[in-house]
């Protein structure tokens, strides 16, 4: 592997060793892997035994020295489930390494790959931070920016697109985005960066026509998006709402000179994104329309709004402890209209999203079978969550 089976242990969890990673498994999905290399290599990677099963039955285990272990795993202290059978894991005696789930994802990628489930498993790079972020500036001169492009195996004549990533509190969003972008659901050319402190990916997808369903014309990529969400919480045995703290916002195609208004309006996006369900993690410019004006509304004005006041009290609540998903709840329900569909997209029975909602009426006065106040409820939810992502940092580019 030309150096590329680096000890994670012995390094810092940085974004140079991220990129050393993917780098790793990329250069595994451009040599044809087979099961036993994969997984040789990944234990070598993670320093740990590591282990994997395919869906057609084919599997493999090695310790981290390259020798082939027999018999069950031992201590499993990560796992990724391939559909619809097998899965991919570390056995690590201690606790998790910096870089383990990162691995795991990469790693299950790749597996992907050999079991022929990958739809364009080489389209994705990490790419380097300083291009990306000429690409989205404002400020640069063309030329500079159409060479950026290139280097960055852009199309300068093609339309792309820019995603925004928001991670957990704490995590690094370029890598948040590199794990959730890298699963293949999101097919083109994709380039992820770093910057400032979020995730941009940059999407191109060659003869694209408009006309996809959605806002200027359409967005499957929200879509998309969301399924990779729901995907990752099915490998890991989690349903209903969790989205495990990412927020996606989704821009407009634009010409690539004009990469900078898509990542405006990606940012924009983000701020109506909240860490709860996937359908609610991912927001798409697009699919707002003239919703997407609320954001120019300056967040205390917003607070102050009666209605407002209601829903963030109950959010508070919820944050303290004492609510239970009223608020996502009532999302679901303005979105889908009914009771049974919003009980659906939260596994839960539809009894008890009815109590939810009837805690929302009694709590905000609202009748939501009334639609004049079930989109009173809609533009609260969504005021809310702009008042509470005010702080989403202005970014490199912007």
């Amino acid at each position: 592997m030309k150096g590329l089976l680096l000890r994670l242990s012995a390094l810092d969890a940085d974004a140079a060793t991220a990129v050393r990673v993917i780098a790793h498994f990329e250069a595994l999905l451009g040599s044809g892997p087979d099961p036993v290399a994969l997984t040789r290599s990944t234990a070598g990677l993670a320093g740990c035994a590591a282990g994997l099963e395919l869906p057609d039955g084919r599997s493999a285990r090695f310790g981290p020295d390259g020798t082939a272990l027999a018999g069950t795993p031992g201590r499993v202290s990560g796992r990724v489930a391939l559909e619809p059978s097998g899965a991919v894991w570390l056995e690590r005696g201690g606790e998790q390494g910096p870089f383990d789930e990162l691995v795991l994802e990469w790693m299950a990628i790749t597996a992907r790959v050999l079991a022929g489930r990958s739809r364009q498993p080489q389209a994705l790079r990490a790419a380097d931070p300083a291009l990306v972020e000429l690409v989205l500036s404002g400020r640069e001169d063309a030329s500079d920016r159409v060479r950026a492009l290139r280097l960055l195996g852009l199309a300068p004549e093609e339309e792309l697109r820019v995603v925004a990533v928001a991670g957990r509190p704490g995590a690094d969003a370029g890598l948040e985005a590199v794990a959730l972008l890298g699963r293949g659901t999101l097919w083109g050319t994709v380039r992820v960066a770093r910057v400032g402190a979020l995730g941009a990916a940059l999407v191109q997808r060659t003869g694209e026509a408009r006309g996809e369903g959605g806002g200027e014309g359409g967005n499957g990529a929200a879509a998309e998006l969301r399924e990779a969400l729901r995907a990752r919480d099915r490998e890991r045995g989690v349903s209903g709402r969790p989205a495990h703290g990412i927020r996606v916002g989704v821009g407009g195609r634009t010409e690539p000179l004009d990469a900078r208004t898509s990542w405006a309006q990606a940012r924009a996006a983000l701020r109506f994104a909240v860490a709860d369900t996937p359908q609610d993690a991912v927001a798409d410019h697009g699919e707002l329309g003239p919703v997407a004006l609320l954001a120019d509304i300056p967040a205390d004005r917003l607070r102050a709004q009666d209605d407002v006041k209601r829903l963030a009290k109950l959010a508070s609540g919820e944050r303290a402890g004492q609510g239970d998903g009223l608020l996502a709840a009532l999302a679901a329900f303005c979105r889908t209209g009914t009771l049974r569909q919003a009980a659906a997209e939260l596994h839960l029975h539809h009894s008890s999203v009815a109590a939810r909602l009837a805690r929302v009426e009694k709590e905000s006065g609202w009748s939501l079978r009334d639609p004049q106040d079930r989109l009173r409820a809609q533009l609260a939810l969504y005021a809310v969550r702009l008042a509470g992502n005010e702080g989403d940092p202005e970014d490199a580019g912007g």
